[in-house]
């Protein structure tokens, strides 16, 4: 049995919606979602770390709430968490996750990074 976000019922608390999301054996795109707000809610809890985020993605501070309403952006941002080892590791530790479930997630919603075939 995983560790990690999977098997796990765990609260997500994002604006005043706070809701309660079974983790089951298959990681679905409710549950990938549901990490994509907490890593949110993670990277918006430390002013570096929301700085650091807000330059690579262009988005002003004032643009984040309407932005995360946007299709993709879910994707995206555990696009950014998966890209750097450190940022993956304290947000695992801090949510009590396995790393290795950014990565689903992240595949979840935005697909597999693509595999050039190499001779």
């Amino acid at each position: 049995m995983s560790s990690g976000i999977i098997g796990k019922l765990m609260a997500i608390s994002y604006g005043k919606a706070n809701w309660r999301v079974k983790r089951s054996s298959r990681f679905g795109r409710k549950e990938a979602e549901a990490l994509a707000i907490q890593a949110l809610t993670f990277i918006a809890g430390d002013g570096e770390r929301l700085g650091r985020f807000l330059a690579a993605t262009g988005i002003g501070p004032s643009e984040i709430r309407a932005a995360a309403r946007e299709p993709g952006f879910l994707g995206g941002l555990l696009d950014y968490v998966a890209s750097d080892e450190r940022l993956i590791a304290d947000f695992a530790s801090e949510a009590g996750l396995d790393p290795a479930d950014v990565e689903r997630g992240r595949a979840m919603l935005v697909g597999s990074p693509w595999e050039r075939d190499i001779p």
